[in-house]
C-alpha cells in the first residue's frame, strides 16, 4: 500500500495501471477517445476506473483530456502559422465552437485573443534588450 499525500491509501499497481491510462491520453489526446478505451487501458472497468481516477488525479479523464488538448493549442498558437481552425482539428476537438468555448473556459482567452497576445509579448520581448530582461529577473539567462 502506498500512503498519497491527499492521505488516501491506494494500492501501487492502481497508481501504475492509472498512469498507464493518463499515458495514453497523452499520447492519443488527438484522437476521439471514449472512456472505455482509455479504462480498458487501466484493465479496469469503466465506472470503476472514472472513481479511481477522479480519486488519483482530482479530475476525470474526460477533464483530463480536455486539459491536455487546450495545452497542446496553447503552443500551435503560440508557434505556428495555422488557422485556429486547423488548430482545433488538429488537438482533436471535433467542433470548433466547443474549442473556442472550452480554451476561453479554461485559458481566459479566445483562441484568436491568445495567439494575439501571445505575439506581442514576443515582439515586445525583440524589442527589450535580453540583459535588461535578465538583470530584472523577467527572463532566464
Amino acid at each position: 500500500m502506498v500512503k498519497r499525500f491527499d492521505g488516501n491509501v491506494t494500492n501501487l499497481e492502481t497508481l501504475q495501471r492509472l498512469g498507464r491510462a493518463r499515458e495514453f491520453i497523452d499520447h492519443c489526446y488527438d484522437h476521439p477517445l471514449s472512456l472505455d478505451q482509455i479504462s480498458e487501458k487501466a484493465c479496469f472497468s469503466r465506472y470503476h476506473f472514472l472513481r479511481l481516477f477522479r480519486q488519483a488525479f482530482n479530475k476525470t479523464p474526460h477533464q483530463y483530456l480536455i486539459e491536455r488538448r487546450i495545452e497542446k493549442a496553447k503552443e500551435l498558437l503560440g508557434a505556428d502559422e495555422l488557422r485556429v481552425t486547423d488548430v482545433c482539428f488538429e488537438v482533436g476537438f471535433q467542433s470548433l465552437g466547443s474549442f473556442s468555448s472550452l480554451f476561453h473556459k479554461y485559458v481566459g482567452h479566445t483562441p484568436i485573443t491568445y495567439r494575439e497576445k501571445v505575439r506581442q509579448r514576443e515582439q515586445a520581448k525583440r524589442q527589450v534588450p535580453g540583459c535588461f530582461l535578465v538583470m530584472y529577473k523577467l527572463e532566464s539567462a
